[in-house]
């Protein structure tokens, strides 16, 4: 289940226009000691939000380096027997 910023920064997504359908795997990652929620999914980074100490997301133009790394599995469907 996401968290509540996760859910958040989900709406504010599509709230700014936004089409693709973010991963499962999305949320809260720390990065340089910040937090931040990384949306993404297969194509990559669809945005990043910067959870502010007063609760706030705040979106970012540009996002630590860091945050790009992401590891997606891609699970191939079996061959029929």
């Amino acid at each position: 289940m996401p968290s509540d910023h996760t859910r958040r920064a989900i709406a504010a997504y599509f709230r700014a226009g936004g089409i693709d359908q973010p991963s499962n795997a999305s949320g809260i990652r720390v990065a340089n000691g910040l937090r931040y929620v990384h949306l993404f999914n297969a194509r990559g980074t669809l945005a990043v939000y910067r959870i502010l100490n007063s609760g706030k997301l705040r979106r970012l133009r540009r996002w630590p380096p860091t945050l790009n790394v992401v590891q997606i599995v891609n699970v191939q469907p079996r061959a029929a027997a």
